[in-house]
C-alpha cells in the first residue's frame, strides 16, 4: 500500500475524520496527522481561543498554511479541519496532493455527535441545528467538488468506513484489480 498517494480526509464536524483517520493511517502503516491539532500544537491555545483572539479569518490562514506544510509530506494520511473547503486555494492544494475522501454525514448523525463537544466555535450558538444545516448547505457542494471518492460515514462503525475506504483507494492505484 505504499503507492497509495496521501490520503486527505475532508467533510464536516462529526463525521469522523480524526477517529477514522487514525484508523486509516495505522491500517496502511502511514503517520496521521490532523490539521486542527497541529494548529493548536504550534500556537500553544485550542481553536476556541484562537477564535475569539483572531477571529475565523485568522484561524482561517493558520489553516491554509497547515495544509501546504502538511499536504507537502508523502505517503501520509491527513485529516482536515471541516471548513478547509472554503478557500479555493485550500481545495486546489488537497485536489493537486493526494486522493481526497469526502467523509459523508448527515446534520443529524452531526448534532448526535458533537452534542456534547464545547470545543467547536462556530457551533456556540442557541441553534446548533441552523448553524449546521446552513454549513451544510454552502460546504456540501464543495466537499463533492473536491473529492475523490465519497463514503457515508451514518450508522456505521469507523472500521467498517476504513475498511471501505482502503478498497476504494487500492481500486483507484489498480483499476484492474477484481472487484470484491
Amino acid at each position: 500500500m505504499q503507492d497509495l498517494p496521501n490520503l486527505i480526509l475532508i467533510g464536516p464536524m462529526g463525521a469522523g475524520k480524526s477517529t477514522i483517520g487514525r484508523l486509516l493511517a495505522a491500517e496502511l502503516s502511514r503517520d496521521f496527522h490532523d490539521s486542527d491539532h497541529e494548529i493548536q500544537s504550534r500556537c500553544g491555545a485550542d481553536i476556541p481561543w484562537i477564535f475569539d483572539v483572531e477571529g475565523e479569518a485568522g484561524f482561517r490562514d493558520r489553516e491554509a498554511q497547515m495544509i501546504d506544510e502538511l499536504t507537502r509530506l508523502q505517503g501520509v494520511v491527513i485529516a482536515t479541519g471541516g471548513g478547509a473547503v472554503l478557500r479555493k486555494a485550500n481545495r486546489c492544494l488537497l485536489s493537486e496532493r493526494g486522493t481526497v475522501i469526502y467523509l459523508f454525514t448527515t446534520v443529524e448523525q452531526q448534532l448526535r455527535r458533537t452534542a456534547k463537544d464545547r470545543n467547536r466555535p462556530l457551533l456556540q450558538h442557541p441553534d446548533r441545528e441552523a448553524v449546521l444545516r446552513e454549513m451544510f448547505a454552502l460546504r456540501d457542494p464543495l466537499y463533492r467538488a473536491t473529492a475523490d471518492i465519497v463514503v457515508r460515514t451514518d450508522r456505521r462503525g469507523p472500521r467498517s468506513v476504513v475498511n471501505d475506504i482502503v478498497r476504494r483507494v487500492t481500486r483507484l492505484v489498480d483499476p484492474l484489480q477484481c472487484k470484491a
